[in-house]
């Protein structure tokens, strides 16, 4: 079985040939301003308003914890909105990665990018502003994506590591 691969670089700048997916980790209140979204929204605008209208009419869709939107900004490119986190602070609960949703999330990312023959690109996802700790969430990513085959490439931005 492979495993995930790492590099230093930009996320959003994938440079693989074929279709790309690029997965990273949302909260569940609607909120988007800062962290890895911050990079997302300077590159392409559909996934911020594509977030903000599921959550707007979340009455009548699936968001929630654990579900994921793929929004397209390339003809090769997509976004994967995955909904990981509760709430956006760290409070008497602990902080708001949720790993349990993280691990339904990409259980149904891995479907989406085996039917789009795709490949994952992402930060470490849950891991900034979610407060979340990388030795629980990669073994996630390598049940859910890589033990089905799928390609995983983590990206450690700038100086020193994720």
């Amino acid at each position: 079985m492979s495993e995930i691969t790492y590099v230093r670089g930009d996320a959003t700048a994938p440079s693989v040939k074929g279709v790309k997916v690029i997965a990273h980790v949302c909260n569940d209140i609607g909120g988007w301003g800062k962290g890895f979204v911050l990079a997302l929204s300077k590159r392409w605008p559909e996934p911020e308003a594509a977030y903000r209208a599921w959550h707007r009419h979340r009455a009548g869709n699936d968001f929630g914890l654990g579900a994921v939107q793929l929004v397209q900004v390339e003809p090769y490119v997509w976004v994967a909105n995955m909904v990981g986190q509760r709430g956006i602070r760290t409070g008497s609960k602990g902080v708001p990665v949720r790993y349990e949703a993280i691990g339904t999330a990409l259980g149904r990312l891995a479907d989406e990018v085996i039917e789009l023959g795709a490949s994952v690109h992402m930060p470490r996802i849950g891991c900034g502003l979610a407060g979340g700790k990388w030795s629980r969430v990669s073994p996630l990513i390598t049940e859910r994506l890589v033990s089905r085959g799928i390609a995983v490439t983590v990206y450690d931005h700038g100086e020193g590591g994720g």
